[in-house]
């Protein structure tokens, strides 16, 4: 069965051309197309498709607003279409607050640099995307029933360019708990990876943290380098603690979040700073989870400790097996909370993880630690 996709966007051009894209990949099928965020709400009601694209700027109602109401009333999983600019990023991320998934660049020649790599990532963002459960009512398994082929994907999630494989409920023997075993050695330093639906979810997490939290913290969020500016400033605005973006040379301080530069490596050295380094180019996650969590194993040893949230692919598990290597914590976030739960299966599969949670409950477990 077809995954069914609604496009919303002003440009008759741009609709066109996302429909051709879209309608050569076998499982997927645009069933409508709509001009502007009024429209887009109707014909989400009217024509109930698995996965909406949606743009920005539009007349009539613009694309935020129509999110809120779409998620409001018929709630769907939506992928924005955004500029990298920083005004880009600013709605962006009121997009993804409002309830979108995930976005993608408007312009195409930024999602890759030919016409085969920009439709394998379109599509399998789009089937990503359509499997994901934010708000939505419909979950996954009705999207991708058992012995369907999209079910049966054999492909790997650690590359956005291939198809992924659906939400697996046995991912982990351990259950998910709102409270975490006790750890019986001090923490010097928390380090949080994410990527689809990070950005919400670290605002939920990080906006319960008082601010005289006692432990340094760092993030690595994977986003354009365009992004990360916007959304550490958005998170400062919002959280007790501070946070910024990571510059070179920046220290490591209790009640202090250094969020990952997007486009760069962020890597923890021994002098209790951060190196922010040029984002190799053999490496497809930039800033990668890790790069990060691996320099933290080195420097801080078993006095790390790491949470693994939302996202797709499998990002976060070498550097989760190299800090159980040294006797290090590892959290991950549970299936139910998720969005997409690539991140936190791959790293509860390979057994790696002390505790699975809900994200509510990182917060208080944080604080419980640090008393």
């Amino acid at each position: 069965m077809a995954v069914k996709v609604l496009i919303v966007d002003d440009s008759g051009f741009f609709r066109r051309r996302l429909t051709d894209l879209i309608n050569q990949h076998p499982n997927l099928e645009v069933i409508g197309t709509a001009a502007n965020g009024q429209e887009g709400i109707e014909k989400a009601a009217e024509l109930n498709p698995d996965v909406i694209t949606m743009d920005y700027e539009m007349p009539v109602m613009d694309g935020i607003t129509a999110v809120k109401r779409i998620m409001a009333a018929t709630p769907v999983p939506i992928l924005m279409f955004s500029s990298l600019t920083h005004e880009g990023a600013r709605v962006t991320l009121d997009s993804l607050e409002a309830g979108a998934v995930d976005y993608l660049p408007k312009h195409f020649e930024d999602i890759a640099q030919n016409s085969d790599e920009l439709k394998r990532r379109l599509h399998n963002r789009l089937l990503e995307v359509a499997r994901s459960h934010p708000k939505s009512s419909r979950p996954a398994s009705k999207l991708f029933p058992s012995g369907s082929s999209l079910a049966n994907a054999n492909a790997r999630t650690a590359q956005p360019s291939t198809s992924a494989r659906p939400v697996s409920t046995a991912a982990s023997s351990k259950p998910s708990t709102n409270k975490a075993p006790a750890i019986n050695h001090p923490v010097k330093l928390v380090a949080i990876g994410t990527s689809t639906g990070g950005p919400v979810a670290l605002q939920t997490l990080l906006t319960q943290i008082p601010a005289n939290f006692p432990v340094p913290i760092v993030l690595i969020q994977h986003m354009p380098s365009s992004f990360t500016p916007a959304f550490a400033e958005r998170l400062n605005k919002a959280c007790k603690i501070q946070v910024k973006e990571a510059a070179d040379g920046d220290q490591l301080k209790p009640g202090l979040a250094l969020l990952a530069p997007g486009g760069q490596q962020m890597m923890i050295s021994g002098r209790g700073q951060v190196k922010v380094l040029p984002g190799d180019e053999r490496l497809h996650y930039k800033p990668s989870v890790d790069i990060t969590f691996g320099s933290a194993a080195n420097v801080f040893g078993r006095d790390v400790l790491a949470i693994i949230l939302t996202g797709m692919g499998a990002d976060g598990t070498e550097g989760a097996r190299m800090l159980k290597g040294q006797g290090a914590t590892v959290w991950s976030q549970d299936e139910a909370s998720s969005v997409i739960y690539g991140m936190p299966m791959a790293v509860a599969k390979a057994n790696l993880t002390d505790a699975v949670m809900p994200l509510d409950a990182f917060a208080p477990n944080l604080a419980a630690l640090v008393r």
